[in-house]
């Protein structure tokens, strides 16, 4: 079952083949004499970008009657081409590694982890190893046969706390389902800067900012998709001689960037928000100050209602203490006295 498109943070891609990387024979015809070798070679193996195939000659291990060629040589039309593709580093980001998994629950169906923050969900540009997908494969090879190795949904690589993987097709479906009725409980602590109001409704919609690409921006436009955040103050402290508050958030949707995006629109930026947030403000924490703590949703096996809570990271408890902030318990559902 396809992910609903309207779910930005839903991750939309497939577990490619392993690329053939076997080695390839051209006999050249004398079509081609007079053009350079570069050109000749790319229009017969259209598969390959121009800028791989550039790699492999300079790298040598394209050659031509047995000797090392250069792009920029002339064809003739007689000759015999050996290309050696070699692999890219996109092409073994789907590799299992073993990569330690915080596992909070796990049975036949479902995967519940702990993210620390640092970790990167999946394999992308900058970041084709060392993923929570890769990881999971290693865990559990028979994720290989499953969209997207079970995962339905993603946190930003520097925000911590609990997601939840589907191990069959049939568990990943039911869950998929229950994120697109919006009946999955998602809870976030996250620590921003002043003093917002003791509870309210963000109900603003988002797409991607107009002059930054990277960046995600409520939006007015036809493109916004909707978006809604709950949130309440749990408890105020200071931080560099400015108030700051705990705030709890709970999702309605999952864009991206939602709740830093949303409580900025407010006027109160995540603590260590680098994207969102005051760039003078930045260093006082290494990261966004925000954590997925507390999952809840039907076990797609059983059926049973479950929920799963997890204690602040190291770094986001220490950061709070030293705000004059106390930690509230697993069972603390209210908001600030």
């Amino acid at each position: 079952m396809p992910l609903d498109s309207d779910l930005d943070d839903e991750v939309g891609f497939e577990l490619p083949a392993g690329p053939d990387l076997s080695p390839i024979t051209l006999h050249l015809n004398p079509e081609v004499c007079g053009q350079r070798l570069d050109k000749v070679i790319a229009g017969l193996v259209p598969q390959f970008s121009r800028s791989r195939l550039q790699l492999w000659f300079e790298g040598g291990f394209v050659k031509v009657d047995g000797k090392p060629a250069r792009g920029k040589d002339t064809a003739y039309g007689d000759e015999t081409v050996l290309i050696e593709p070699q692999a890219a580093p996109e092409d073994t980001a789907f590799a299992p590694e073993p990569i330690a998994l915080d596992i909070v629950h796990e049975d036949e169906d479902i995967i519940v982890i702990n993210k620390p923050a640092g970790l990167v969900v999946h394999p992308g540009a900058g970041n084709w190893s060392g993923t929570l997908l890769n990881g999971l494969l290693h865990h559990c090879p028979q994720l290989v046969g499953v969209p997207r190795a079970g995962i339905v949904h993603r946190l930003d690589k520097d925000t911590s706390g609990l997601m939840v993987v589907g191990k069959t097709l049939a568990a990943q479906t039911d869950l998929v389902r229950q994120l697109q009725a919006r009946s999955v409980k998602r809870e976030y602590f996250a620590l921003v800067w002043g003093t917002p109001q003791l509870s309210g409704t963000v109900n603003a919609a988002m797409g991607r900012h107009p002059r930054d690409r990277v960046k995600m921006a409520v939006s007015t436009g036809m493109f916004g998709k909707p978006a809604i955040t709950h949130y309440q103050r749990v408890a105020v402290g200071s931080l560099d001689r400015r108030p700051v508050s705990l705030v709890r958030c709970s999702l309605e949707t999952g864009r991206t960037h939602q709740i830093r995006v949303h409580m900025q629109h407010l006027g109160f930026a995540l603590v260590g928000d680098a994207v969102y947030g005051k760039q003078h403000l930045v260093p006082v924490f290494h990261r966004q100050a925000l954590q997925a703590r507390r999952l809840g949703l039907v076990h797609p096996g059983s059926g049973e209602a479950c929920e799963w809570t997890v204690p602040l990271a190291a770094d986001f408890a220490e950061l709070i203490a030293k705000a004059g902030i106390e930690e509230p318990g697993d069972d603390d559902s209210g908001a600030e006295a």
